[in-house]
């Protein structure tokens, strides 16, 4: 009995000082995040894996960022981007519960097809090929993924990234959340923010952007290490005047 009731204490002594560090975890998030009010962050998590990455395997760092204030970002790229990856960014309050749901009636739907493709294989070569996952992710829990967090799909990191991103909306404008997005979002390999990709795709500086290049650059955001080899292909200038159509329905966020 002695050595079960040491055992219970040894194991809620243990508990408690989990939950004690990841309380003191999210008070450390909530002051880095205080400090954005008015401090640019210097460099994300996911930034600085890119960096060690390309440092192994590349033993270089080609590498393109210029933080640039909103006032020196297009404002068609800005409604670009909204359009393209967060329609109801100036409404929702970080999490947009109905891009979930449609993602996921999504990503059901692909997993269904990709096993019926598998069935109608031969016996032994029955392995389903992967689904295409979607994401129903807004802006602000983009931007709190890359900020603080690994590329990781499990429960716990989701559910860090949902603190991360109710910290995020509670203590920063929707403009803020905006500029440090649109400052550090990837647009090619070590190629980072939307002055570094208006200068690399376009020869402008990210004031200058038009609707159109603004559009081919939000377009890129989903998978920007493809489609930097084809910039300019068929898909990319489709949908980027789709993009085109929805932008003059997009409010900007003060």
């Amino acid at each position: 009995m002695k050595a079960a009731r040491a055992l219970r204490g040894h194991a809620l002594r243990l508990a408690g000082l989990v939950l004690l560090c990841a309380a003191a975890l999210q008070v450390v998030f909530a002051l880095r995040i205080a400090l954005m009010v008015t401090v640019d962050p210097q460099s994300t998590t996911f930034q600085r894996s890119e960096m060690r990455r390309l440092l192994v395997q590349r033993h270089a760092l080609a590498w393109s960022q210029q933080w640039v204030e909103m006032a020196r970002i297009s404002p068609q790229l800005q409604r670009a981007v909204i359009a393209s990856e967060d329609a109801s960014f100036a409404e929702h309050g970080g999490v947009d519960w109905d891009a979930i749901e449609q993602a996921w009636q999504k990503n059901q739907r692909a997993e269904q097809r990709a096993e019926k493709r598998a069935e109608r294989r031969p016996p032994a070569a029955r392995v389903a090929p992967a689904a295409k996952i979607v994401g129903g992710s807004t802006i602000t829990q983009q931007l709190a993924k890359n900020l603080f967090l690994s590329g990781e799909r499990t429960v716990l990191r989701k559910g860090q990234e949902l603190v991360l991103t109710l910290l995020l909306e509670g203590t920063l404008s929707k403009r803020r959340i905006l500029e440090i997005y649109l400052n550090n979002v990837e647009w090619g390999e070590g190629l980072f923010g939307a002055q570094a990709a208006a200068r690399h795709y376009f020869h402008v500086d990210a004031a200058r952007l038009g609707p159109e290049q603004a559009a081919r650059l939000a377009v890129m955001l989903p998978a920007p290490k493809r489609f930097e080899k084809r910039p300019a292909s068929p898909y990319v200038v489709g949908r980027a005047a789709t993009i085109v159509l929805r932008m003059g329905a997009v409010e900007l966020p003060r």
